[in-house]
């Protein structure tokens, strides 16, 4: 298997499973060991889908002004839960290929593999969500119908960043581009560069 048949199998699961419970409060129970690659995998979907449903909630305009604050901190922290998750996949990336001979004419990526990963995994959500519009039998057939086209194209952009993202760790793998990874070094959720936490 290719490593993105591989992750979009996992992300299936990660999804399968929370909907289980549909829960936003239902704890992970990640089914692969700690050290592998398919353990960060899922836990970097479930993670999204997690949030994916934080982002509908907080949407509700009729949410409580004061969960909806507790719910937009949970968000914060899993943005930085996404980034610190994706960083860890691209040390995995650097890792498995830090013995490859770089050719002299080498390129570099517009992005690193675990942030085409990280799209992937995003994908993966909205196929499953559009799928349930499409299948949804409250739903007029022109709304199905509508979402059926959307699917369509989700799967095919699906198919398109897969090959896309082998096609990138073949390249790397053969010394065809090479990889560097920059921290996301966001400002906001640290009190020394937020200016409104530092100056209180």
């Amino acid at each position: 298997m290719t490593f993105t048949e591989i992750a979009n199998k996992i992300f299936r699961q990660a999804i399968d499973d929370y909907h289980v419970k549909d829960d936003i409060d239902t704890p992970i129970n990640n089914p692969y060991d700690r050290e592998l690659i398919e353990n960060r995998l899922y836990l970097k979907c479930w993670i999204d889908t997690v949030q994916w449903h934080f982002e509908d909630i907080i949407r509700d305009p009729h949410i409580d002004p004061i969960e909806a604050l507790q719910l937009k901190r949970r968000i914060d922290q899993s943005n930085q839960d996404r980034t610190d998750l994706v960083e860890q996949i691209d040390s995995y990336f650097r890792t498995k290929y830090s013995d490859v001979k770089v050719l002299p004419d080498a390129r570099i990526n517009t992005e690193s593999p675990a942030w085409a990963v990280d799209r992937l995994s995003i994908l993966a959500l909205k196929i499953y969500h559009m799928r349930e519009q499409v299948e949804r039998p409250d739903a007029s057939e022109e709304h199905r119908q509508k979402c059926a086209n959307k699917l369509n194209v989700l799967l095919e952009q699906q198919a398109d960043l897969s090959t896309a993202i082998d096609q990138l760790l073949e390249d790397i793998e053969a010394g065809r581009k090479y990889m560097k990874v920059y921290r996301q070094m966001k400002m906001y959720n640290d009190p020394a560069t937020n200016p409104v936490l530092y100056k209180k």
